[in-house]
C-alpha cells in the first residue's frame, strides 16, 4: 500500500514545505537489493577496555570491503559515517559508561542517512556484580533511547553477546551484518542475545541460504509471499503452504521463484505427515520452517464467541505445535534436520495487547511462550527457535483499516512509517541462515520501535 505522506514528503515542493514548516518527514528507507553491499561508506568502531568484540567486528567489516575508523571521544570525521559499532561489553562500572557517551557523541552526529548504530554488551544475567549488571542493562536504555533520536531512516540496536561467545567472531558475524545491513531497514531499538553456536563457514553473503529447504506457511500473499521471495533470493529450496482457496494466489508466488507449490490447510490433522512428505519428495530432509499461517477474528472479548476464540488459536498456534510434532520427529522422513530452524511469526499484539483482539494477542503471545521453551528443549539438536513480532506492516489487512487509526498505528514509531512485508521476511531469513547458529529463543519487533505494543 502507497504512504502518501512518506512520498509527498520525499519529493519536490512536499519536501520543501515540510522542511520549512519544521514537520517530521518519513525518511525513505535503504532497503536490500541483490548483491548490495554492507553498508556505503566507513564505519566507525569504538570499545570500552580491550574490546574483544570490536576487533571482532572490525574484521567482520573490513572482509565485506567497508573502510572502518576509530571512534573515541576525541575523534573528528572528514566524511559522513555509514555505520558506527560500540563495544561495551567490557564495561563493569557506571563510570565506564561516560566512555560511550563522550566516544558516540561526535560519531552519531557525523552519521549519514539511513545509519546504523550497534551496541554490544555483555548479558546482564551472567554478571553477578550488581553494578556490573546494572551497567550493562544501562546499554538497553541507552540504545531504545538512541533509536528515539536517531533521523534520516537511521536505526539503533543491541546485541548481548554472551561470555563464552565474545571471543568468536564466526558467531558474530551473522547477527552484526544483520543489523548493520539494509535488511534490518524497520528494526530499531531491539535487543538480540548471541550464544555460542557450531556455525559454518560462510561462502556466499548473498546467498546465505544456498540449498537448504524451506517450509513457509501462509505464503500465498502478503507477509507470507513476501518472506518467500526473500528466501528464493537467498538460494533457498521453497516450499510454499497455503490454503486450497488460495491456490490460485499461491501457484502465481510459487512459479515467480520457482518454488513448489503445496495446497494445505495447517489445521489439519495430517498436515504435518504431508509437509513432510513433499519435502522427501524433493529429496533430504527439511532444514527451516516458517510458521507464518494466521488469520484473525476480531470482537470485543465479551463479545467473542466460542468460534471466534477457537479458530484463531486453532490456526495461528495450535496448529504450530501439531506440525512441529511430526517434523521433529528423527523417524519422520522429510523432517526437520538437526542443526534446523524453527521461526515463527508473533506480533507486537501478543506483546502489548490490543483492542478487539484478545483471541490473536493470546495466539501470538503463544507463540512467544512457544519459541522461549522450545529452544531450550532443542539446545542439544542444535535446532534454533525464534519469533519476529511485526509492527504495522503495510499490507491488504491495513489498508482496510479505518484511516485515521491507519495514521495513528503507520506513525507511531521512531521511523514514521508502516513497515514494508519483506521487512518482516528478511528478519524471519536472518533467523534462518546457517551464520545464526548462535541465536535462539529470541523475538525480535519489526515494528520501526513502535510505541504500541511497548
Amino acid at each position: 500500500m502507497t504512504d502518501a505522506l512518506t512520498k509527498f514528503a520525499n519529493e519536490g515542493i512536499g519536501k520543501t514545505l515540510t522542511t520549512k514548516l519544521g514537520l517530521p518527514r518519513p525518511a525513505l528507507l535503504r532497503r536490500y537489493k541483490d548483491g548490495q553491499d554492507l553498508i556505503e561508506g566507513q564505519a566507525a568502531v569504538g570499545a570500552i577496555g580491550s574490546g574483544m568484540v570490536a576487533k571482532s567486528a572490525t574484521a567482520i567489516i573490513k572482509a565485506s570491503g567497508a573502510d572502518v575508523v576509530a571512534a573515541q571521544a576525541d575523534s573528528t570525521y572528514a566524511d559522513k559515517l555509514a555505520a558506527v559499532v560500540f563495544d561495551a561489553s567490557a564495561a563493569r562500572g557506571l563510570d565506564d559508561l561516560e566512555q560511550l557517551r563522550g566516544a558516540l557523541g561526535p560519531a552519531l552526529k557525523a552519521l549519514g542517512k539511513n545509519g546504523r548504530l550497534v551496541v554490544i554488551g555483555t548479558p546482564p544475567a551472567e554478571l553477578t556484580d550488581p553494578e556490573a549488571a546494572a551497567t550493562q542493562q544501562a546499554l538497553e536504555g541507552i540504545t531504545r533511547s538512541l533509536g528515539k533520536e536517531m533521523r534520516a531512516g537511521g536505526t539503533a540496536n543491541l546485541l548481548w553477546v554472551a561470555l563464552e561467545a565474545q571471543g568468536d567472531s564466526a558467531v558474530l558475524a551473522a547477527p552484526l551484518r544483520f543489523f548493520l545491513s539494509s535488511r534490518s531497514a524497520y528494526v530499531s531499538g531491539q535487543p538480540v542475545l548471541v550464544r555460542e553456536g557450531e556455525v559454518p563457514d560462510v561462502d556466499d553473503w548473498h546467498k546465505p541460504l544456498l540449498g537448504e529447504t524451506a517450509v513457509i506457511t501462509g505464503a500465498a500473499r502478503g507477509i507470507g509471499a513476501e518472506i518467500a521471495k526473500v528466501f528464493a533470493r537467498a538460494g533457498a529450496k521453497v516450499i510454499a503452504v497455503d490454503i486450497p482457496a488460495a491456490g490460485d494466489s499461491l501457484s502465481k508466488v510459487a512459479n515467480n521463484i520457482g518454488a513448489t507449490a503445496l495446497q494445505l490447510d495447517v489445521t489439519a490433522a495430517d498436515a504435518g505427515e504431508r509437509i513432510a512428505a513433499a519435502v522427501a519428495q524433493q529429496g533430504g530432509g527439511l532444514d527451516i520452517i516458517v510458521h507464518n499461517a494466521g488469520i484473525t477474528r476480531d470482537k470485543l472479548f465479551v463479545n467473542t464467541d466460542e468460534a471466534r476464540w477457537g479458530s484463531v488459536l486453532n490456526v495461528n498456534l495450535q496448529s504450530q505445535f501439531r506440525i512441529n510434532k511430526v517434523l521433529l520427529d528423527p523417524k519422520v522422513k522429510g523432517g526437520l534436520k538437526d542443526g534446523g530452524r524453527i521461526i515463527g511469526v508473533a506480533s507486537i499484539s501478543g506483546i502489548g495487547g490490543n483492542r478487539g483482539q484478545s483471541n490473536y494477542a493470546a495466539s501470538k503471545a503463544g507463540v512467544i511462550g512457544m519459541v522461549r521453551s522450545l529452544s531450550q528443549e532443542l539446545a542439544a539438536r542444535r535446532i534454533t527457535v525464534n519469533a519476529v513480532a511485526p509492527g504495522f506492516i503495510e499490507t491488504e489487512m491495513t489498508a482496510k483499516i479505518p484511516v485515521a487509526t491507519r495514521e495513528v498505528g503507520r506513525r507511531l514509531n521512531s521511523l514514521l512509517q508502516g513497515g514494508q512485508p519483506i521487512d518482516v521476511g528478511e528478519a524471519i531469513a536472518f533467523f534462518a541462515e546457517p551464520g545464526s547458529a548462535g541465536v535462539t529463543g529470541q523475538v525480535l519487533r519489526v515494528c520501526g520501535q513502535s510505541q504500541l505494543g511497548a
